[in-house]
């Protein structure tokens, strides 16, 4: 079967601040054949929908575009930019429910999509946030809830609190479990690396075993496992020791979403401690593998998870739990 591996999808941002939100989607894509070849300076034939709820849900929009591959055989398209086949894009209320894009591929664009032989469906994880404020004023506010007791100020009902600088790095996510005791997870102060692959081994399906979507450290001590590994990014936080730690792991593809929705209380924090630096709008590599050849990837900038090619070179940054 050929493949779409997907490299991003991501909502542009205002183009200035008096501008309204621009309807459209920014989509790159690497291409490949049934051999694992890369379909490269090739015109393509594509279908892209948005489908809501599921990864077989109903489709709200859908398009279709004639890109060309470059010599990585990547495609650059801006969905919402192309000929509507259904829907409208500017009214997909992107509030109500989950979101996915699906991509259909004619290698042969020269037929206009007659085969569509490369599919690919990928979850938004975050709401596009400039869609969504685009049309987040447009409903009926419900009515207040009642009040609720007030806690300590500024704790929550925790000692700790998101953004501390604590354990070696800043606190991102905070939650007690059943007997009422507190734990958190950090994010080490800088990157460990911006060219690192997902493992040596590239090639071999490790499994159940470093597909958790939420346990970065079982993932990242399967990854090492692997017979031939010698070098991963999951290698470099298990090894890394800093802040007087030394139980740091490659986070979890949700660990990192995470994250993300504390960005910017992260990212202020981060920007008082000497010598620390802020999470890069690139490409970080997560531990949860996909398929034998691909495991997901967060991009920071606009919040954004797919898979991309183990041998690859993304940013790394550690995380850790207390």
């Amino acid at each position: 079967m050929k493949k779409l591996i997907t490299v991003l999808a991501a909502v542009l941002l205002m183009a200035n601040v008096f501008a309204q939100a621009p309807q459209k989607m920014s989509y790159q894509a690497v291409i490949r054949d049934a051999n694992n070849n890369l379909v490269t300076n090739t015109t393509v034939a594509m279908k892209i929908s948005i489908l809501q709820g599921t990864t077989s849900g109903t489709a709200v929009f859908v398009e279709t575009q004639t890109p060309t591959t470059n010599a990585n055989g990547m495609v650059s398209i801006e969905i919402g930019g192309g000929t509507v086949v259904s829907g409208n894009f500017a009214t997909i209320n992107w509030a109500n429910g989950i979101y996915f894009i699906k991509t259909e591929t004619d290698p042969d664009g020269a037929t206009g999509g007659i085969s569509y032989t490369i599919t690919g469906t990928s979850q938004l994880l975050s709401v596009p946030y400039a869609l969504y404020a685009a049309n987040s004023g447009n409903s009926t506010p419900g009515p207040p809830g009642p009040a609720g007791i007030q806690g300590p100020p500024g704790t929550g009902g925790f000692t700790h609190y998101i953004g501390e600088h604590y354990g070696g790095g800043v606190i991102f996510h905070l939650w007690k479990d059943s007997l009422g005791y507190e734990h958190g997870l950090i994010v080490a102060l800088t990157n460990q690396s911006i060219s690192q692959v997902w493992s040596n081994v590239s090639s071999t399906l490790i499994g159940a075993s470093a597909q958790s979507l939420w346990d970065g450290l079982s993932n990242s001590n399967a990854i090492v496992a692997q017979a031939g590994h010698t070098s991963s990014a999951a290698k470099l936080c298990l090894d890394l020791v800093s802040g007087g730690q030394s139980d740091w792991y490659l986070p979890s593809i949700q660990e990192l979403n995470m994250l993300w929705n504390n960005y910017y209380t992260v990212a202020k924090a981060l920007s008082q401690i000497s010598g620390a630096t802020q999470l890069s709008n690139n490409y970080y590599w997560s531990s949860s593998e996909d398929f034998n050849n691909d495991a997901c990837y967060f991009l920071f900038n606009y919040g954004f998870t797919d898979y991309y090619i183990k041998y690859m070179e993304n940013y790394v940054r550690a995380v850790r739990a207390f």
